[in-house]
């Protein structure tokens, strides 16, 4: 089977095709053969940081090929979607069957792959910030695959007012269009009046506006795996607090609701309350060109590896 691969050699690494034996299911696995493959940001950072190459991990979406022991609720033929945290850019990757989920009849991979972890993410992320109603609530990288949906779930919980922070005026339609009251630039003096709820997918030196755009009680929801730093002072004179959020912590601690969220994600879908946008489906030979697209911050929504 074909798989991307990367490599350092003193300069920017190198993703490339190369021939794999197809992996065997261990306990508990899903061998899975892809329809669609989600580049997350995390996988680009790994590339960009230059460590030793590892397996590039993300959302696959596809028809399962084989199952190892111990597989509870699938079979050979089912249409999933899940995380593979080992080689995910592939033309068959392994997802633990804890971490796959059905694809509905009426859907495509890449709805699959759109749609589940970002809006998951998104969905939790928001409900981490507990919104009330009325609330004014502010997305960073509002333009990305969780951003565009966060966006959407904070317009459909009540917000009253909606603000999409973004690197550059040329996606002020974009975000407006799902539905952003305002729209500011992460270079912008000021983010305009406070609001109560912050959902930072981007970390960094983005936490300091991000915290001093919060109005007094104010909560920003961290998700990003960026890193930064937080100044405490800044949290003192608002009396405003900052939540972590991490959607393993729910799959893996709180089944229930992971079940409950994924069967709402989907139907409101269906019902065109969410709209994923995918910005890209590049062919899997061509991985450096989606990591590429996503590293300049041109990406309207998901970018999607179609093997």
């Amino acid at each position: 089977m074909r798989r991307v691969r990367y490599e350092v050699s003193g300069g920017p690494a190198v993703l490339f095709i190369e021939e794999a034996p197809v992996p065997e299911p261990g306990p508990g696995e899903l061998l899975v053969r892809a329809e669609a493959v989600g580049v997350t940001l995390p996988a680009v950072r790994k590339v960009r940081e230059g460590a030793k190459p590892v397996p590039l991990g993300g959302e696959v979406a596809g028809t399962v090929a084989a199952v190892g022991e111990g597989v509870t609720g699938f079979a050979v033929g089912d249409r999933v979607t899940g995380l593979s945290f080992s080689h995910a850019y592939a033309e068959l990757a392994l997802i633990h069957h804890a971490m796959a989920s059905a694809i509905p009849e009426w859907a495509t991979g890449v709805d699959a792959v759109a749609l589940v972890r970002s809006g998951l993410v998104a969905r939790g992320a928001y409900e981490a910030g507990r919104p009330h109603p009325g609330d004014a609530v502010l997305v960073t990288a509002a333009a990305s695959a969780v951003g565009t949906l966060a966006l959407q779930y904070a317009k459909a919980g009540g917000a009253s007012r909606v603000v999409a922070a973004v690197s550059s005026a040329d996606k002020t339609e974009f975000v407006r269009a799902l539905g952003a009251d305002e729209v500011v630039l992460y270079g912008d003096e000021s983010w305009g009046d406070p609001v109560d709820i912050v959902i930072d997918g981007v970390g960094g030196e983005l936490l300091s506006p991000a915290v001093r755009a919060l109005a007094p009680g104010g909560r920003l929801v961290a998700f990003s795996s960026g890193g930064g730093t937080i100044d405490a002072y800044e949290l003192l004179i608002r009396s405003a607090s900052v939540i972590g959020f991490q959607m393993a912590a729910i799959a893996r601690g709180k089944p229930e609701v992971y079940a409950r969220w994924l069967d709402e994600l989907w139907e409101l879908h269906r019902n065109r309350t969410l709209r994923p946008r995918v910005f890209a489906e590049i062919p899997l030979a061509e991985a450096a060109r989606a990591h590429e697209i996503i590293e300049s911050r041109r990406n309207l929504g998901k970018v999607v590896l179609v093997p």
